[in-house]
């Protein structure tokens, strides 16, 4: 009996069962790492190919599902860029393409470059059992892009096609159809150095999502700043990711950069993350993985699955445990270092770090020789002032507030601290965070009103963050857009959830604060919190305890409103979505549950179901 791989567009009949399929080797042997100096993705392809490293593909179970060297992707790529060509594809138009986990995402991405094709990264899937959502979401990204066409799986066949059918002139490949196209005849003429390179897709609403324009000199500039200085990579280096591909911290962290330099990489897809999330660390144990990033909810969610398990993995390899992509939670650093201790994690590999894709990725790194630093400020102050004043000595730990601080800009950037009126801010005063350097956008693709809406005088661009600085540091305190305002006080919503978040069996990710203007032009603080009880006994209990615990980390009366478990609303990055939550609630979509009713899923994002 033979196994069937799929590779990039095609299946193949070509493994017994008894043969092993081998990973990709962690260096090269006679082809020396070079860190830097190519001018396109395309290049540093070419560079990658030479070597012994790659690309890895673990299916959901942890068995190693397909190996993609570089060298092989290279073929791949500059195949799959003259099929596109010879289908009718111009240089310079947009291409969607689904970023599934897998070596035909890798062969699409990469074909793009080299046929002067500018791939716009779209979700997988968005919702699961959503599946309007998710067309309704793909066909917004493909409007904005003005795509000329989108290549997906066959899984997703329908729901591309009823986004091109929505938009009209969309041409949908499958990668298999792609696969049979003759293209012998094509010359390829790759990006050069003044090119683009790809359009990614923040996090942002879903009727006019924003692409952020990337150029090839963005791109080189901020994966040679995240390999030298914010990871100080060498050969000896091995990276895992389950992180989507369509995500800047997935495609730029784990899939560009490392190819840039040489680096090989192993995947675990986010949906199997989803459903296994220890199995990202069992996997990184087996492959003695050096380097891994995540959200603070997936140490949250490893550490805990895992359970008494830690002593059968070992993570003593594992220098860089890289922490992004939301606001980072000490609490959650200092839980995974405890139930790591068992497998060898040393803490000094957490990495704290600040980025965004409108700058690439990166923005600032901590220090990677030491442990990550944490800012205790008196809560007081922290309220009334916006001054983050180092707590005294004996201040009980509820007048208090602790953040991480996330580091120095990469070399080449500047960063600042400005007040409402855009005046610079000194140390300690919180903010809106701008930065400036060449890692920077083009700007909002065909979105000139939203490029200028965040670019400011000097070339610096409003993050839309807030924070403040110690000695050149960043420490991030929130979004502006979601500050509450109420008596006069700024209140971060924060630190409403993660006090609220502490009681049982609340979880991370369970509890959206905001406010809701009233007829005297204050905002009524509002608290949504997902309930699994039923019994009104123990609803009320539940609604009296966040009330209590509102009052005493905020010191203000909310409106608490329990509402039906996976109906808050994350973006596609994984990060609470206040605002849609708000729109929803405020709609009538969410709505409180009655005690002892039935309770019903409505939307589920990756982010809910990881939560579960």
């Amino acid at each position: 009996m033979r196994h069937e791989l799929k590779t990039a567009g095609e299946v193949v009949d070509r493994v017994e069962p008894e043969q092993v399929i081998s990973r990709t080797a962690r260096a090269s042997r006679n082809h020396p790492q070079k860190v830097g100096g190519f001018a396109t993705i395309s290049q540093g392809l070419d560079y990658a190919a030479r070597g012994e490293t790659g690309f890895n593909f673990y299916s959901s179970r942890g068995a190693l599902e397909r190996v993609l060297a570089y060298s092989e992707l290279r073929e791949l790529a500059i195949a799959t860029g003259q099929r596109l060509i010879a289908s009718g594809l111009k240089r310079g138009e947009r291409v969607g393409v689904i970023a599934e986990t897998g070596a035909d995402f890798m062969a699409v991405f990469f074909g793009c470059q080299y046929a002067g094709l500018v791939p716009c990264p779209v979700p997988y899937t968005m919702y699961i059992g959503g599946k309007e959502s998710y067309i309704e979401r793909i066909t917004g990204m493909l409007k904005a892009a003005r795509a000329s066409a989108i290549v997906a799986g066959d899984d997703l066949l329908g729901h591309v096609e009823a986004a091109a059918k929505a938009l009209g002139n969309v041409k949908v490949f499958t990668h298999s159809a792609l696969a049979s196209v003759d293209a012998s005849h094509v010359v390829l003429e790759p990006f050069t150095a003044d090119d683009v390179a790809y359009v990614q897709y923040s996090s942002g609403s879903t009727s006019s999502p924003k692409g952020v324009l990337i150029s090839q000199k963005a791109i080189m500039a901020n994966a040679e700043g995240i390999l030298r200085q914010g990871m100080a990579i060498s050969p000896a280096d091995r990276a895992f990711s389950w992180l989507p591909l369509y995500h800047d911290m997935g495609l730029v962290g784990f899939c560009l950069s490392p190819m840039l330099a040489q680096v090989t990489v192993d995947y675990l897809s986010t949906p199997s993350f989803a459903r296994r999330p220890a199995l990202w660390l069992k996997l990184m144990s087996d492959n003695r993985s050096t380097i891994t990033f995540s959200p603070s909810f997936g140490y949250d969610l490893a550490g805990r699955r895992l359970n008494g398990d830690a002593p059968s993995i070992d993570l003593s390899a594992l220098r860089v445990a890289g922490i992004g992509g939301d606001m980072v939670r000490a609490d959650v650093l200092e839980a995974f270092a405890t139930h790591m201790k068992p497998a060898k994690f040393n803490p000094t590999a957490f990495l704290p770090s600040y980025g965004m894709a409108e700058s690439t990725l990166a923005i600032t790194f901590s220090d990677l020789t030491a442990p990550a630093a944490v800012d205790v400020v008196d809560r007081a102050h922290y309220k009334l002032s916006r001054r983050a004043v180092p707590a005294a000595p004996g201040l009980k730990p509820e007048r208090t507030r602790t953040f991480v601080v996330c580091g120095r800009p990469l070399e080449g950037h500047e960063m600042k601290v400005t007040d409402d009126d855009g005046r610079t801010l000194g140390d300690r005063e919180i903010g809106h965070i701008l930065v400036k350097g060449p890692s920077l956008m083009n700007g909002y693709y065909e979105a000139a009103e939203a490029t200028d809406a965040v670019m400011r005088d000097g070339g610096f661009m409003d993050t839309g963050d807030m924070g403040y600085l110690i000695d050149g540091q960043i420490v991030i305190t929130g979004r502006a857009k979601d500050l509450i305002l109420h008596n006069g006080r700024n209140i971060w919503p924060q630190d409403i959830e993660w006090a609220a978040e502490h009681i049982e069996p609340l979880r991370s990710g369970d509890v959206a604060a905001f406010g809701i203007e009233n007829d005297d032009g204050e905002d009524q603080v509002t608290v949504l919190v997902q309930c699994r009880l039923t019994a009104p006994a123990e609803m009320e209990d539940l609604r009296r305890k966040v009330s209590a615990s509102v009052h005493h980390s905020a010191g203000v009366e909310c409106d608490v409103v329990l509402v039906a478990p996976k109906s808050l609303p994350f973006t596609s990055s994984g990060k609470l979505s206040r605002a849609a939550a708000k729109a929803r609630f405020v709609s009538g979509e969410i709505a409180e549950i009655a005690a002892n009713a039935p309770v019903h899923a409505v939307a589920m994002p990756l982010r809910a179901v990881a939560a579960q």
